[in-house]
């Protein structure tokens, strides 16, 4: 077996399964350390033990390295597959089935932790046909918000990706921060030539509600504007604690989404469920699209699009108003009707 897709695999099993941050980097890292190497050199340096002297190997990933030259799939792998067999989410196995992408995953330009390439690689092995690449603007200087040379220089990337024949297709993309003044924090010209712009609030979220539902409908109503990303900003578990949902007139945020062709996203990350059921019922009675989303920051969390499918089952969304249910090209002419 390929060491380097070996230690990949680890890495995408680990994150899948939420483990710790320095574990699964424990296994990138590796892999990233021999990837400059030749499978023979690789080898060669295990089978004589000068890998283990390699800068980010350590004695996990060198055994791990070791039964992959050996023709093996190595034990770690072995164990992390058979309990990854099991599905993430008990239910919604309908929509799970139905869904086609994934609009709304960050990379190592802002603050995800894996190259593109990476990611698409693993939306190409869950069988992803398309997956919209959505890296954060520049006010999100907490995460690497992109300015616009960089967005510019990443749309080449995406260009020169498309062109190798991956199996998932890259759509290009931004998680644009909605302003305080209810902009959009990108250059226009930037977010015409996108192909998904997702908008969302991350700051002052504790704003009261005449403002924030204020704030909300300049981003929706902006013609940019393809999907209304994590709506309440609220945070329900993990590392980063718990956050109250934000307050804003969801009957009227709701209706304008309907009015002007703005999906709401149901995010899939385990911490932000957003939005609540009761939120998610009260779009669905406005006659809004959905969007089902992993808000992936790393290859292996792009599987949690199985938490939003359960999700949508439940609150008895119907996959026909879900985008990510249809055909690229149907998506597409949706989005450029903006």
């Amino acid at each position: 077996m390929d060491a380097v897709a070996a230690l990949n695999e680890i890495a995408f099993w680990l994150e899948r399964g939420r483990a710790a941050t320095f574990k699964v980097q424990a296994f990138r890292k590796a892999a990233a350390a021999i990837s400059a190497l030749s499978p023979d050199e690789v080898a060669e340096r295990a089978r004589t033990g000068r890998l283990k002297s390699m800068k980010g190997i350590g004695d996990r990933t060198f055994a791990v390295i070791r039964q992959a030259v050996d023709g093996q799939v190595p034990d770690y792998l072995a164990d992390l597959r058979e309990k990854g067999a099991q599905p993430l989410a008990s239910g919604g196995t309908g929509i799970r089935e139905a869904l086609r992408g994934d609009l709304h995953s960050h990379s190592e330009w802002s603050d995800g932790g894996s190259p593109i390439e990476l990611m698409v690689d693993a939306a190409g092995v869950l069988g992803r046909e398309y997956l919209a690449l959505t890296d954060h603007s520049p006010n999100l200087t907490i995460a690497n918000g992109l300015s616009a040379g960089r967005l510019l220089d990443q749309l080449d990337v995406v260009e020169s990706l498309n062109s190798n024949g991956n199996r998932t297709r890259l759509l290009t993309g931004i998680e644009v921060d909605i302003l305080e003044s209810g902009e959009l924090d990108q250059e226009p010209y930037l977010l015409d030539r996108l192909d998904i712009v997702v908008a969302s609030v991350h700051s002052k979220l504790r704003a009261d509600r005449k403002t924030m539902t204020k704030r909300m409908l300049g981003g929706i109503t902006d013609p940019h504007t393809n999907i209304l990303g994590h709506c309440t900003g609220r945070l329900v578990e993990g590392g980063r604690g718990t956050r109250p949902p934000s307050e804003f007139d969801a009957g009227e945020v709701f209706a304008a989404c309907a009015e002007h062709n703005v999906a709401v996203e149901i995010n899939s990350r385990p911490e932000r469920q957003d939005p609540p059921d009761a939120l998610i019922q009260l779009a669905l009675e406005a006659g809004c699209l959905f969007s089902i989303d992993s808000d992936a920051h790393a290859p292996g969390q792009l599987d949690f699009l199985q938490y939003g499918a359960e999700r949508a089952a439940r609150n008895g969304v119907p996959a026909e108003r879900i985008i990510t249910t249809w055909p690229v090209e149907k998506l597409l002419g949706w989005a450029s009707t903006k």
